[in-house]
């Protein structure tokens, strides 16, 4: 999530339908931190990809989904994870008649519960960016070739890359995991996302 985010999308034009339905609730509700319309469109063009599954935490109020839902096809299944009561209701109401599309209400590790996925998307837990949200699991949550996104970094310009004068540990995680082939996707001068394939499964 963005700190700037939600109200980055008003400079937009063109937004799908179910974005504007989103962005809408979190306009009404205050919410600042949607995903960017940089990342929703990266997320759109991926979701496009999968063809049974895709996960995602930290719901908000539905925006970053609405962007994955207005790419996904047909059938797809649509999970995100919202560990704030409030933000889970209003996003589900924002998907009310889609019936492809669920917000559970809890801490981000509930994304197992509907895995493998596709696609998923680390967007508010599971990131690893902070001592008390350790990484999720990627050996495991996604599907074989499956694809993983890990929002909102800043560009790096050294290696390895430091955050505030200290190594970026989380960033140094997703680029060198042993089970994805990842890289930085520049989204925007100052917006990086990582997007890593899950290569193999470990050796039991």
């Amino acid at each position: 999530m963005s700190t700037d985010g939600t109200a980055a999308h008003a400079r937009e034009d063109g937004l799908p339908p179910l974005v504007r339905r989103a962005l809408a609730a979190a306009l009404a509700h205050g919410f600042a931190h949607s995903c960017r319309p940089e990342q929703g469109r990266l997320l759109r063009a991926l979701a496009g990809t999968a063809r049974t599954a895709v996960g995602e935490t930290g719901t908000g109020c539905g925006v970053g989904l609405a962007w994955l839902a207005s790419g996904a096809r047909p059938g797809v299944r649509l999970v995100s994870v919202e560990r704030d009561p409030l933000r889970a209701r209003i996003a589900a109401d924002v998907f009310a008649g889609h019936p492809d599309v669920t917000v559970l209400t809890g801490d981000w590790r509930r994304i197992a519960e509907r895995a493998p996925y596709e696609l998923l998307v680390l967007d508010g837990g599971g990131q690893g960016k902070a001592p008390h949200d350790p990484p999720a699991p990627v050996a495991e949550l996604p599907a074989p070739g499956g694809t993983v996104v890990v929002d909102d970094f800043t560009p790096a310009t050294t290696w390895p890359p430091s955050y505030d004068g200290r190594p970026d540990t989380a960033r140094l995680h997703w680029l060198t995991h042993p089970v994805l082939h990842a890289t930085e996707v520049r989204l925007a001068g100052d917006l990086v996302a990582v997007v890593g394939t899950l290569r193999h499964r470990p050796s039991v």
